[in-house]
């Protein structure tokens, strides 16, 4: 099968389409054949090795210290079911299905192997490959963390990094869940995040959220430049930081202070699971949550995709098509 595959870590060229060995289901496991699948931001950190502070030698000895130990990127993928190991029940050949293969990753393949009992789930109803995919990595993440936060209605949530992967998906489900959302993005994704749901906007380059003078029930920062000690006075007593993006200091010192403000700080990682992503299918076959997608490319393409990615331009998902 085709695949994109990285020897070394660096920039975007690092990755190349070769040739590698299919992977045949074992007992419990599902083969997929990949249909659509996206470069996320976790793929950047892990080509680039440019991984938060405090966490590169941890990361360096899971992942790889001399190179990659997984060599196939891609945390996300939609497409069907072409095969089954013995003893599955859960899904046939020909099911639509998407999964997050998180920290396994191999998305960026043609095929991917998945157990039964990973972050599994069939497919929206009412979506193609490629927008079902797109609402996978944001979404899961957001989700994760806005239900961990207890948002619900009435609560005011200012979302940090609006336009991205994670904020698109956030601003949808807190208001699905009966927020109001304050988006802090770029003029020129203004109304975008309007479109999606966002009843007040700020722009970064004109206004800092974090002096306004306004409190919110929780603050989502998916941009890392947010941290406690510049977020905390805008988050009401009681209320939850939710530190999407931040270094191991940050998050030590946000839990350390968060307690001596009566301010609870939610930082770290997110646990893949099929029970979130079941949440994300339901959400999008009621019309609450859609994709958002900049960009699409071929298997082929893949390191034009990772070179648009480190611009820091990117709003929403970029799919890429096998």
């Amino acid at each position: 099968m085709r695949a994109a595959v990285y020897r070394r870590y660096g920039g975007p060229d690092v990755v190349q389409v070769e040739e590698v060995p299919k992977p045949v289901p074992k007992a419990g496991e599902v083969l997929v054949r990949v249909r659509a699948t996206t470069v996320s931001m976790g793929d950047y950190r892990l080509r680039s090795r440019d991984l938060p502070r405090g966490m590169k030698i941890l990361s360096s000895l899971a992942l790889g210290v001399f190179g990659p130990r997984n060599k196939v990127l891609g945390m996300d993928i939609a497409g069907t079911v072409e095969a089954v190991g013995e003893g599955v029940t859960r899904f046939s050949p020909g099911d639509a299905v998407i999964a997050l293969t998180g920290a396994q990753f191999g998305g960026h393949a043609e095929f991917k192997v998945m157990r039964e009992d990973a972050a599994i789930t069939r497919a929206p109803s009412n979506m193609d490959f490629e927008d079902a995919v797109a609402l996978i990595f944001g979404g899961h993440t957001a989700h994760a963390f806005l239900s961990r936060a207890g948002i619900k209605a009435g609560d005011e949530v200012l979302i940090n990094g609006a336009s991205g992967a994670v904020g698109t998906s956030a601003i949808q489900i807190a208001v699905a869940l009966g927020a109001t959302v304050t988006a802090v993005c770029s003029a020129g994704n203004a109304d975008l995040v309007r479109e999606l749901g966002a009843t007040h906007v700020i722009d970064y380059a004109r206004e800092d959220f974090a002096t306004a003078g306004r409190q919110y029930d929780a603050v989502m920062d998916c941009v890392g430049n947010a941290p406690f000690e510049r977020s905390a006075r805008v988050v009401k007593p009681g209320g939850t930081l939710m530190l999407v993006v931040a270094d191991l200091p940050a998050m030590l010192a946000a839990r350390r202070d968060g307690k001596r403000a009566g301010i609870r700080v939610d930082a770290g990682q997110v646990p893949s699971t099929a029970q979130v992503l079941g949440e994300l299918v339901k959400l999008a076959e009621t019309g609450k949550l859609r994709p958002v997608i900049d960009r699409r490319y071929r298997l082929d393409d893949i390191a034009e995709a990772h070179r648009y990615l480190d611009t820091g331009r990117k709003r929403g998902a970029l799919v890429v098509a096998p």
